[in-house]
């Protein structure tokens, strides 16, 4: 039985409708900022909120959702947990052999000025583990390093996301444009060349940026 979604449901008013599709990430941040749980179970919380929503605002099939649930856990467990599960191990293991603290001091060593090193590693280098593992994952390792070198753990988790604006939308061997291509049926390639363009000028302002910061 097909099933089309109508965007503006409560009272006719975007912005209410917009509100209402906002309560899981009401209660994602609930759960993680507010009652301090595990990311799993505000996870769980956010999810159990979706379907809620989806049902009851949305008149989604209930079966509907319950696979669109099951489609969206497959689709994150093989391409998504995959990729940051084994950059992760990778990560550990460099750590655990001492390659880690190489690499940070190999980087700290080739200058003192706080501004090389935020581009150095916050850039250039969480641009590299953006490519082959994405999802959060450069920004935990780059503002790791940045904290051993020094920086607050406030600024070195705000310079790590600011500098990892420009190469996230090819993260993870290119799962997000994929994913767009996908949704919006566009053909790969054009999404690819698209989102190439715009990143370029991004590459350009976003050192400037880190630099400021």
């Amino acid at each position: 039985m097909p099933w089309i979604q109508n965007y503006i449901t409560v009272g006719g008013s975007t912005v209410g409708s917009a509100c209402v599709a906002a309560i899981p990430l009401i209660i994602l941040f609930y759960m993680l900022a507010v009652r301090k749980a595990k990311g799993h179970i505000a996870a769980l919380a956010g999810l159990v909120g979706a379907l809620v929503v989806a049902v009851a605002v949305w008149k989604m099939p209930v079966g509907l959702a319950v696979s669109a649930t099951l489609n969206g856990a497959a689709f994150g467990l093989f391409p998504i947990v995959w990729i940051v599960v084994t950059a992760v191990w990778v990560y550990n293991m460099t750590v655990e052999s001492g390659e880690f603290e190489i690499i940070k001091d190999s980087l700290a060593r080739l200058t003192d000025d706080r501004r090389l090193q935020a581009l150095l590693i916050a850039f250039a280098f969480s641009c590299f583990i953006e490519g082959t593992a994405g999802f959060g994952t450069p920004v935990a390792i780059a503002a790791a390093m940045l904290v051993g070198l020094g920086f607050t753990p406030l600024w070195g988790a705000g310079v790590a996301l600011i500098a990892n604006t420009a190469p996230v939308a090819f993260g993870a061997i290119g799962v997000p444009i994929i994913v767009a291509a996908s949704v919006s049926g566009l053909d790969q390639m054009a999404v690819s060349s698209i989102a190439g363009r715009q990143l370029s000028l991004l590459a350009l302002i976003v050192p400037l940026w880190v630099c400021v910061a």
